[in-house]
């Protein structure tokens, strides 16, 4: 199992949107655990794929607090939602920023696992707002999008202005 590198905003890859998996197999399976070593190194509770540059519809979250519930959610869908939460997300494409979002308190939907076995499961609190942000993400979606306009912009220069910094920096190195 090998780390990936995330995607950090404001790399346009993070827009992309992911396509459906259609064949379940042992690349499929290497993609999951590699994610899932991603996720737990990083340290982070969710990751979509499209975060480590897979256009695959891939997320693994696991939002136990000993970290030993791996979910994995393949071709995820929500069906059903229902009420309101607003609670501070952050994101491993964002790194150090957090801000408060509005998300459905309770989600029904619709995944496959590793082994393309499909299943239904409800989820609420943290768990529900966890999927929510990491299909946003599959479907090119950032959870800076449901901030308002001037908190958009300003986390935009500021996660833009690093960027330029971290290349600055490698060209330096290389130089």
């Amino acid at each position: 199992m090998a780390a990936l590198d995330i995607l950090i905003y404001p790399d346009p890859r993070l827009r992309r949107v992911a396509t459906p998996v259609v064949a379940f197999d042992a690349e499929i399976k290497r993609i999951v655990n590699d994610m899932a070593t991603t996720m737990y190194e990083a340290p982070g509770i969710g990751l979509a794929s499209i975060q480590v540059g897979i256009r695959h519809s891939i997320i693994v979250i696991d939002v136990s607090q000993e970290l030993q519930d791996l979910k994995v959610l393949i071709n995820p869908e929500i069906l059903e939602s229902e009420g309101e939460q607003t609670v501070e997300e952050g994101c491993l494409s964002f790194p150090g920023y957090f801000a408060r979002v509005n998300r459905a308190e309770w989600i029904r939907f619709r995944a496959h696992n590793e082994h393309g076995e499909c299943y239904e499961a409800e989820a609420d609190g943290l768990y529900a707002v966890c999927i929510q942000h990491e299909i946003d993400h599959l479907s090119g979606k950032l959870f800076t999008d449901y901030l308002s306009r001037l908190k958009r912009q300003r986390v935009s220069r500021q996660f833009e202005k690093a960027a330029r910094n971290r290349q600055r920096e490698l060209a330096r190195q290389a130089g």
